[in-house]
């Protein structure tokens, strides 16, 4: 598409050729594990270089219209996708470290990242080594010369601490660094890594993109053609393919996600601002709000604000937690986010620290506000403060 369309109608048209289709609007779904060769000479050339199509599990035109989509709103030179976030994260750290490398990585990093970090990459003989997300240039300090990879996460999806994601880029490129961030909060809409020098955006598509919490996805933006064909050969080694349905499901939530991310957006101010006013709340974690420790970062660099936040509750019993949390008719409990329901998370991110210290007056619990009315929303959320404090006494 051309470049002077704004990211709202790219997200119409991206990835869509309906004239090589019989005028059909949506890209087909292709179901496919072969792909026949008309002739000897045909197939003999398969190995000679990648064809556009010899193996389901290598690309169908399924795959590549989603990939084209991401490619062209993320302003990459191309993109891969992957059957969930996790291998999406697991194949880019994967394709740029090998034994004795060093990773640095941010220590506000979703935990299956770290997990992945600490016994995947470990028994590979790649050390990880965590940083404080608030280091920006000074991660110069950190490196040896073993550093391979910086990854980045802004904000991190428990405690929301933003990143300066151009600085610590800037470094990595003095020094021939790859770096990478899990861009899955903010979305290409909100914030596009690439500009500001990353070279791998990488996104759990199972959220925001998808939109409806019903397919697992995963996909991997990159910013130059040997970027893409060394993450590439990665996911071709492991075996990595997205299935075709999800891979419908995640096109077909690309095109209504400006659309849901501002109403989310919206509403997630309205609670979160709420929120702050409630006794009981101790601080509310949302980079938009003016009082968040990074909200200058989140002003200067990203274009909008999703659904998810925090909030740090004052000391409060256990019992009574659960008195307000059980009781939540628009907020049910689940480890995911991004759908169009609304999702409550008890969290613990003292349990996952190792280069910085979480601490927290209270319990904290984070929230994804969906698309249901802020009013009900905060109306749920009410009742649940009066069982609260009627347990707490």
């Amino acid at each position: 598409m051309s470049k002077r369309h704004r990211d709202e109608t790219r997200l119409m048209h991206a990835g869509r050729s309906p004239w090589d289709h019989h005028g059909i609007v949506n890209p087909p779904v292709y179901h496919c594990s072969t792909i026949l060769s008309p002739t000897l000479a045909a197939f003999e050339a398969r190995g000679e270089e990648r064809p556009r199509y010899s193996y389901g599990r290598t690309g169908t035109p399924t795959s590549e219209a989603f990939e084209t989509a991401v490619a062209e709103l993320e302003d990459a030179h191309g993109a891969v996708s992957l059957p969930s976030g996790l291998a999406a994260i697991a194949a880019a750290l994967s394709a740029f470290l090998k034994a004795g490398d060093e990773l640095l990585m941010v220590d506000s990093v979703y935990f299956p990242t770290r997990r992945f970090c600490d016994t995947v990459l470990a028994r590979f003989g790649v050390r990880t080594t965590y940083y404080d997300p608030g280091i920006g240039a000074g991660i110069a300090d950190l490196l040896t010369p073993q550093t391979r990879v910086i990854f980045l996460e802004s904000p991190g999806s428990l405690t929301f601490e933003m990143q300066d994601v151009p600085a610590i880029a800037a470094v990595a490129r003095q020094h021939g660094i790859v770096t990478m961030m899990d861009n899955t909060w903010a979305t290409p809409l909100y914030f596009k890594p690439l500009r500001h020098g990353v070279a791998l955006s990488i996104h759990a598509a199972t959220k925001y993109m998808v939109g409806h919490s019903d397919a697992m996805m995963g996909v991997i933006a990159c910013d130059g053609e040997a970027t893409l064909r060394t993450l590439r050969a990665c996911c071709t080694a492991y075996g990595y393919a997205a299935g075709p349905d999800d891979l419908y499901l995640a096109l077909r939530g690309l095109r209504t996600m400006a659309v849901r991310l501002r109403q989310h957006q919206e509403s997630a101010l309205e609670v979160a601002r709420w929120l702050t006013t409630r006794p009981e709340v101790d601080r509310v974690l949302y980079p938009a709000l003016p009082e968040h420790p990074g909200h200058a970062l989140w002003a200067r660099d990203f274009t909008g604000a999703s659904g998810l936040f925090s909030m740090v509750l004052k000391p409060v019993p256990h019992h009574a937690v659960a008195a307000m949390v059980d009781g939540l008719e628009l907020f049910p409990m689940g480890a995911s986010w991004g759908g169009y329901e609304s999702l409550l998370y008890p969290a613990h991110p003292e349990r996952y620290r190792t280069a910085t210290t979480w601490t927290a007056a209270g319990p904290t619990l984070r929230l994804h506000i969906g698309l249901e009315h802020a009013d009900d929303l905060i109306a749920d959320l009410t009742e649940g403060f009066e069982r609260l404090n009627g347990a707490a006494r």
